[in-house]
């Protein structure tokens, strides 16, 4: 279905030059002389990069529907991560460039939303904090507390962040997935 320029605006998702894209923000611009345009910031829904598009009042824009699905991980093979679809149970397979650096905090049988686009995956998104045990580090120095101060440590999928110089192996610990870092260090 064909959107015209008034109809865009923040989280409307649509297809433009073959890509999928999702507005983040939108400004609709009447000069004085000529006629009313678009000022659209759309962010790229496979690469997640911004762009600014400017929409005339003539054109017309392509709605993309994107679907999201709960999903569970299952396991990886090679280059393919196996996700079993939460309504159906069917088997989806994503292949490694959609997730990117996601990967590195997928735990097993971790929930995930897949937005997919005719059939096609578009992004992987993961829950914001994740629990992680603590698999190898330097052993914590008695008296360090909050201190500032940071040692790497992997956790039990394999990825290595900086956490706290208190954190030991065994250490239960909560993660934010947008950006990678330690939150907080989690009861057992």
């Amino acid at each position: 279905m064909a959107l015209s320029i008034n109809e865009i605006k923040n989280g409307v998702t649509i297809y433009v030059e073959g890509i999928v894209w999702q507005c983040t923000d939108a400004q609709h611009v009447k000069p004085g002389k000529g006629a009313a345009f678009v000022r659209a910031k759309l962010r790229n829904m496979k690469t997640n990069n911004i762009q600014e598009m400017t929409f005339r009042g003539e054109e017309k824009i392509e709605e993309a529907y994107v679907e999201e699905k709960k999903m569970q991980y299952q396991y990886n093979s090679g280059n393919m991560y196996h996700f079993m679809d939460q309504e159906n149970y069917d088997e989806v397979a994503i292949p490694e460039e959609v997730l990117s650096d996601k990967k590195k905090f997928l735990k097993d049988n971790a929930e995930v939303a897949a937005y997919f686009y005719k059939e096609d995956v578009l992004s992987v998104s993961l829950p914001n904090f994740i629990e992680f045990e603590i698999t190898h580090t330097e052993p914590g120095i008695k008296g360090d507390t909050a201190k500032s101060g940071t040692k790497p440590a992997e956790i039990e999928t394999g990825a290595s962040i900086q956490v706290p110089l208190f954190i030991n192996v065994g250490d239960r610990i909560k993660i934010d997935t947008r950006s990678g870092t330690y939150v907080e260090r989690v009861a057992k």
